[in-house]
């Protein structure tokens, strides 16, 4: 991973491979941001005028690359276009996106110095994680070498208080991120529930977490139902893996509960070929979840903190689940299986039900759950749900800190009556497909005890970019949402002393 330093040097004496700087739109022309301070003068005025001559309008991530013919130390200045100029503070999400189209645009450059506005911690933080999110690239199957490596190192000009605090805080919330991306992007043949595991092993134990694996025999013995259904079909047996973090100091205990199928066929109600070759990503709700609980514990939250990854495979086969199956979960509920490729909710109610028992002030399931979210809301808006509308807008919000498209939808009552089971206490689908995103939270909220404050995200676009990269996100696996359950992490560390509000 590129790694990432500050430094005080100004943008005209910093010897570095590559200058990357801030550029606005104004009714005036181009103008530099702040941070850039000389560089126009270093090139003897000519800098906005040879970026205008180049077609550069100063769009927000437009990339223009000027060579300085020696009039700097650096080789070339590294445009990025910031849009219109702010009338307050920078928004950092702009600074992020910035400095991810920057460090992608500098792929297999050895180093390089970033000029964009860092004034504060703040900014600082939001520059440092946009350049190392994006610069990252999954390499580990490529032979030939037609993939150039990422950028190796950065450099941040800033002379602002607490900024090697927040270049900390930067890498450690990007290596979870890179993690989760990683896990995504790599094939099932080579992560299928027990290797999932085995990696949640290795990692959190380095990283001081508590774990706990339940083996399929296990499952079965316990009641884990819903999990040991959905993995039945495969030659490669499900998992329920806990993590637990705890700090001295903590006063309040969150829970985070992924959808972990590392692979989705749809089971006996198979999925069409075009919708099956990235299911891949069916995971990414645990990898989240995983690199939640390492940045946790890394950064040293004063928080208790538990994160379940229910893990399986969902494949046909003789011993596949069969639809108009019953389950019987860990909650002591029964449920139909109408539909075996609505899987997802099946492993996470046994989740859920199994976090409740910790405790805690909150549980968050995230999951690449449904299509529909993505009908609903596209590939880079999740949709967050909850029993709680206070909590469903906490969420949200933090979210929109963190740079992560969400939006908070209801669960109309009336949808309930869809999920009715004539042989069961509830279906795992409505008839209808209509709504299908909200029924899918309703069906989960029937597993959350009454008293527990609850919220899911289905992050089923989110979690996998099919088309080209932009800002910060790559092609693939995107680590979508890990950022936002670390905010909410950090927001209940904050705020030790209230058990009643986010």
């Amino acid at each position: 991973m590129t790694t990432v330093r500050v430094n005080a040097s100004d943008t005209v004496s910093i010897e570095t491979g590559a200058l990357i700087v801030g550029v606005h739109r104004t009714s005036d022309g181009l103008r530099t941001a702040p941070g850039a301070e000389g560089l126009d003068q270093a090139l003897n005025g000519r800098f906005a005028d040879t970026l205008s001559a180049v077609g550069f309008t100063g769009r927000p991530e437009e990339i223009a690359k000027i060579p300085t013919f020696g009039a700097l130390p650096a080789p070339i200045v590294v445009a990025v276009g910031l849009g219109d100029e702010p009338s307050g503070a920078y928004d950092p999400e702009l600074l992020r996106r910035a400095a991810g189209a920057a460090a992608r645009s500098l792929a297999g450059t050895a180093d390089a110095a970033s000029a964009l506005p860092a004034t504060t911690a703040q900014q600082v933080e939001a520059v440092a994680v946009g350049a190392l999110l994006g610069a990252y690239a999954f390499t580990r199957y490529r032979t030939n070498g037609e993939q150039r490596p990422p950028l190796a190192e950065l450099v941040v000009l800033s002379e602002a208080e607490g900024a090697d605090e927040a270049l900390r805080h930067a890498a450690t919330v990007a290596e979870s991120v890179t993690l989760v991306r990683d896990l995504v992007n790599t094939p099932p043949s080579d992560l299928w529930p027990a290797r999932f595991a085995e990696i949640a092993q290795e990692t959190g134990g380095k990283a001081g977490l508590s774990v706990e694996v339940l083996d399929e025999v296990q499952l079965k013995n316990e009641g884990y139902g819903g999990i040991v259904g959905v993995g039945q079909g495969s030659a490669n047996p499900p998992r329920l893996v806990r993590l637990g973090y705890s700090h001295p100091e903590a006063r309040r205990t969150v829970a985070f509960v992924g959808k972990g199928i590392t692979f989705d066929s749809g089971g006996l109600s198979l999925k069409p070929a075009a919708s099956m070759d990235w299911m891949k990503s069916d995971m990414g709700g645990a990898g989240a979840v995983l690199g939640t609980l390492l940045a946790v514990a890394r950064l040293g939250l004063p928080v208790n903190a538990v994160g379940y990854l229910c893990l399986a495979e969902n494949m046909p086969s003789g011993s596949a689940q069969r639809p108009s199956d019953v389950l019987h979960t860990f909650s002591g509920k029964t449920v139909e299986v109408l539909d075996t490729d609505a899987e997802g909710r099946l492993v996470l109610i046994d989740g859920i039900a199994r976090a409740a028992q910790d405790d805690p002030d909150l549980i968050v399931d995230v999951a690449t759950l449904t299509g529909a979210q993505i009908v609903a809301l596209g590939w880079r808006t999740a949709g967050v749900m909850a029993n709680d509308d206070a909590l469903r807008e906490e969420v949200v919000e933090i979210a929109g800190a963190q740079g992560e498209g969400a939006w908070g939808m209801p669960l109309p009552e009336e949808l309930r009556k869809g999920l009715d089971s004539p042989v069961a206490d509830i279906a795992n689908l409505q008839p209808e497909r209509w709504g299908s995103m909200l029924a899918a939270g309703i069906f989960l909220r029937e597993f959350v005890p009454d008293g527990v404050r609850w919220a899911h995200i289905d992050m089923a676009g989110p979690a996998f970019n099919k088309g080209e990269p932009h800002g910060y996100t790559p092609k693939g696996g995107t680590g979508a949402i890990t950022r936002t359950l670390i905010g909410i992490a950090e927001r209940y560390a904050a705020n030790g002393e209230d058990r009643h509000t986010l």
